[in-house]
């Protein structure tokens, strides 16, 4: 057990209430005014964390804070010193590090161009978010037609429409999550912030803002490169239909799976001590 003084953990604690404020200060401020973000909502929504929660920190699983006044926190040993890793459900512990580890065994596939937005809106009467398509309906179809799709991670795939369905090359299930997820996949990398929620108090509170930031960061590529016009937003598209789109793509997805890969193995170090 690694033990940590007062002075260090406290000192910890507030440099992560600080990042946290830092990095939801835009969510906050919307909130207030009662508007919505295309993009950046998706963190607070599909990985429903709120702010507040983001920014306690915690020590992880394997840490004795020296001079706790954490007695009576939940998941915390009754002296309130330690995590107590056995509150959380060891079903899910088992899963996280099952998926995770299978993950990070296998090569990124780095040729999927994120074709699974354009699949949620194929011949679609309606968009999931509101805002225009950049190619229009009809020019959105001819993307989907042209490519092959190869969708590996279930949530995507379960909001394909159904005309989308058939066009993938795998079918995954929620059965074959731990057999197909691969470190190319986005939405495999942006989960890594659901499994650190999952964990709660497990991880330690600077490697779950880690998760998160990389999660905003991959979000925001996985919407520049949608069928979506986000210029009113700010941002340019990737247009993964061209040459070019695609290997601007391919790139910031590499780096992405690089930086996926380091999370993933502190996460398995962390489930280590469980």
């Amino acid at each position: 057990m690694l033990h940590l003084d007062e002075p260090t953990w406290r000192a910890r604690a507030r440099a992560h209430a600080e990042r946290a404020d830092v990095l939801t200060a835009a969510h906050r401020a919307r909130r207030e005014r009662h508007e919505s973000h295309p993009v950046e909502d998706f963190l607070y929504t599909y990985y429903p964390t709120r702010p507040n929660r983001l920014r306690v920190w915690h020590p992880g699983a394997g840490v004795v804070l020296e001079h706790s006044d954490r007695a009576g926190w939940k998941h915390y040993a009754a002296d309130g010193g330690s995590v107590d890793p056995t509150t959380i459900r060891p079903a899910t512990v088992a899963f996280v590090r099952s998926l995770v580890r299978a993950t990070a065994s296998r090569a990124p596939h780095l040729g999927c161009f994120g074709l699974h937005e354009w699949a949620m809106v194929y011949r679609a009467d309606a968009t999931r978010h509101p805002v225009p398509l950049r190619l229009g309906a009809p020019g959105t179809d001819a993307v989907v037609e042209q490519h092959r799709i190869r969708c590996t991670h279930f949530d995507a795939y379960r909001f394909f429409t159904d005309e989308a369905v058939p066009r993938n090359v795998e079918t995954p299930t929620r059965e074959r999550q731990v057999e197909l997820e691969q470190p190319g996949c986005l939405h495999a990398t942006m989960d890594l912030y659901k499994w650190a929620t999952k964990l709660g108090p497990l991880v330690p509170g600077e490697l779950l803002l880690d998760c998160f930031e990389l999660a905003r960061d991959v979000r925001t590529l996985d919407m520049r490169a949608s069928p979506y016009d986000l210029a009113d937003h700010g941002y340019d598209p990737v247009r993964i239909e061209t040459a070019a789109g695609k290997a601007t793509y391919a790139a910031a997805q590499q780096g992405f799976a690089d930086r996926g890969a380091a999370l993933r193995e502190r996460l398995l170090d962390t489930l280590a001590h469980c």
